[in-house]
């Protein structure tokens, strides 16, 4: 049982900044950053099976894909790598890509990763704050220039490269052929809402992202029965005893957590492990449950890809 504040721990890359405010204080000039993950408060406790952590690009990204669940444990690892990403900021020209612009053959697939042209194959597309993606495990994917992104994933380090933009790194060809799906892009899907506070993001087998709004001076308990993340969008407010501002994360374990909102409204994103959204996540100062009205699971399995935060305006629920 826990609710703890994040640590962060900070990791250089050649394609991150060397300014990460405001969602982190560091800036230093001659060391570029491309990623700030939060871990447990105690660097000894267990780890959790889900991993949230903050990407800052400056340049693009490798073309990449991670192997799913049968192929993953077939090499050794635990598990395969399924994410979400939750752009917190984008440049005007700011794109990620999920997919191909239409579908390959496993030979063409090698062909276009060793001669170079997959980086013309995969579909790009803008995005802005506010958008949400699902990247399944056996997608090829590319996170461009110009972003801040929230992840999070599964806990796995199985990265597989396809295409690297000028960088002198080994390319995993044989096995990211194995690993990634061909297939062109999905369809994208719309967000939904769950009740006032909860909109609903992503849900897969493996996690569930939400965005939560609540008015300003409102108090709620967060019932987290499940290994959860929550992190700071923006506003400010407490939980139980840790004071929380945008940028900030705190980690829960099977242990309720009760949620002061403070004078302007507070937003954040709820990650948790399951499959489906937990019914009752929020309660009321006085104990009264506050349900999800959606009926059916397959209402609640939706996903969401590179969704335009025009269509999904973030409501709050009133104290």
């Amino acid at each position: 049982m826990a609710v703890e504040q994040a640590r962060i721990h900070i990791i250089p890359k050649p394609w991150g900044r060397t300014d990460l405010r405001p969602w982190n204080a560091y800036q230093d000039p001659l060391t570029a950053v491309g990623e700030a993950r939060f871990e447990r408060a105690d660097s000894s406790a267990p780890q959790p099976t889900l991993l949230l952590k903050l990407i800052f690009t400056d340049e693009p990204l490798s073309i990449q894909g991670h192997p799913d669940e049968q192929l993953a444990r077939s090499i050794g690892l635990v598990h395969g790598k399924c994410e979400a990403w939750y752009v917190l900021a984008a440049t005007a020209d700011a794109r990620i890509a999920v997919g191909l612009k239409q579908q390959l053959d496993p030979a063409q697939l090698q062909a276009c990763i060793r001669d170079g042209t997959i980086a013309e194959r995969v579909q790009w597309h803008a995005v802005r704050a506010g958008d949400c993606t699902l990247v399944p495990p056996d997608s090829i994917r590319a996170i461009g220039a110009g972003l801040v992104i929230v992840e999070v994933q599964q806990r796995a380090d199985a990265t597989l490269r396809l295409f690297e933009h000028g960088r002198r790194r080994e390319l995993h060809i044989d096995m990211a052929v194995a690993a990634a799906s061909a297939r062109q892009s999905e369809r994208h899907t719309a967000p939904r809402k769950l009740t006032a506070a909860r909109t609903l993001l992503v849900a897969n087998p493996h996690f569930v992202l939400e965005r939560m709004t609540l008015a300003p001076g409102v108090v709620r308990e967060l019932d987290a029965a499940a290994e959860t993340w929550l992190f700071i969008l923006a506003g400010a407010g407490q939980v139980d005893s840790i004071e929380v501002e945008a940028g900030n994360a705190v980690f829960l374990d099977g242990e309720p957590a009760r949620i002061e909102v403070g004078a302007n409204r507070l937003q954040c994103l709820v990650a948790y492990a399951r499959s489906v959204p937990a019914p009752y996540l929020l309660r009321r100062a006085n104990g009264m449950r506050v349900p999800d009205p959606a009926r059916g699971p397959s209402r609640a399995s939706l996903r969401v890809e590179s969704v335009p935060a025009s269509r999904a305006a973030p409501a709050e629920e009133a104290p």
